[in-house]
């Protein structure tokens, strides 16, 4: 594997969310992303993944600068090798990287303007960044086009006239036609019909081998992320909980709350029984605005003793590839999707 191209430093982004109680105003501050840190490197594909709410389109943004981070670093590794911080960086030099960095949206039908043809939908990166107009741009458009499996000939037309699968493949070309390093895939397939979504994953992997691309995948979909990844990030209120080679994360999860989302993966024998400890998770996620003390964890894991409760646990390593926010991530024998088939 390549060196690191993208490394995210104690990531913080938070919301104001205003009230009122009694007629007063009061302000909440809600902590979406919390002292995240991890690292991109390049040519892989990394998985975020956690329940909905978690902070994995948050963190999705501040790394595209769609958010600006209220703190944290983003150091991201230029092709010269150098580095610069994107989270401080603004104006004419933050367009320069939105170049480099692009993302494919999950809902094809609405991240498409339906007023604009395909050569425009797909066009406008390049004209917007002014890498290329006229005949260029069509050129470049239908080369892309090309790239994903669609017929340049199409690019007058509008994206209604397309399927679920084929506006999925318009929105990866919009994000490939710059030509750039890293693309942020925001739950790019749940959209997608079951036999559409395949052709879309290899269509992924094939132009990540044709294009030396790397992919920050973000998903729910564990079964999608163990099919595409090369590692796993996951995410619990705001916080990045374990990280680890996909192989080593689905085989044994050393935070149980990673144990707990692989006992909630399908499998094929309705006959075995379910990890019943695993799966039977007590009370309810929580508050961003109002976390609790501890292990942000401990309110439903069954694993919970006296001192989870005090202090935030570090993402430590268990093995030299393998980190965990939890003190009794080398001692706890949690079980993989291994032993749950």
């Amino acid at each position: 594997m390549n060196g690191t191209l993208l490394d995210v430093r104690d990531l913080r982004m938070e919301f104001q969310s205003g009230g009122s109680l009694l007629g007063r105003r009061r302000k909440m501050v809600v902590g979406a992303v919390d002292g995240v840190s991890l690292s991109v490197r390049a040519g892989e594909t990394l998985g975020l993944v956690g329940e909905s709410g978690c902070g994995k389109t948050t963190l999705g943004r501040c790394i595209l600068r769609a958010y600006k981070p209220t703190s944290g670093q983003l150091n991201y590794t230029r092709e010269d090798g150098s580095t610069v911080d994107l989270a401080t960086v603004k104006g004419a030099e933050l367009r320069s990287y939105r170049r480099e960095i692009r993302t494919v949206f999950q809902d094809p039908n609405s991240s498409l303007n339906p007023r604009m043809t395909v050569l425009q939908v797909i066009g406008e990166p390049l004209r917007v960044n002014g890498m290329a107009s006229g005949s260029e741009l069509t050129d470049r458009v239908a080369e892309t086009l090309r790239l994903v499996g669609l017929r340049p000939e199409y690019m007058r037309r509008y994206p209604h006239a397309f399927s679920g699968g084929e506006r999925q493949r318009i929105g990866i070309a919009r994000a490939l036609v710059t030509r750039p390093r890293l693309v942020i895939a925001d739950e790019a397939v749940s959209a997608l019909d079951v036999s559409v979504r395949s052709q879309i994953l290899n269509l992924m992997q094939d132009l990540q081998e044709q294009l030396g691309l790397t992919y920050i995948f973000v998903s729910h979909d564990l079964s999608v992320i163990q099919h595409l990844c090369d590692r796993v990030a996951v995410m619990y209120v705001g916080q990045i909980v374990e990280t680890a080679e996909t192989d080593a994360l689905f085989s044994r999860p050393r935070h149980p709350y990673t144990e707990t989302l692989l006992a909630a993966l399908p499998r094929p024998d309705p006959r075995l029984r379910k990890n019943e400890r695993a799966t039977m998770l007590r009370g309810e996620v929580p508050d961003p605005a109002n976390p609790t003390a501890g292990c942000r964890f401990h309110p439903r894991c069954p694993y919970v003793r006296d001192d989870c409760k005090d202090g935030i646990p570090e993402l430590a390593a268990v093995t030299p590839e393998h980190h965990a926010r939890c003190r009794y991530a080398a001692e706890l024998e949690l079980r993989g999707v291994a032993s749950l088939v």
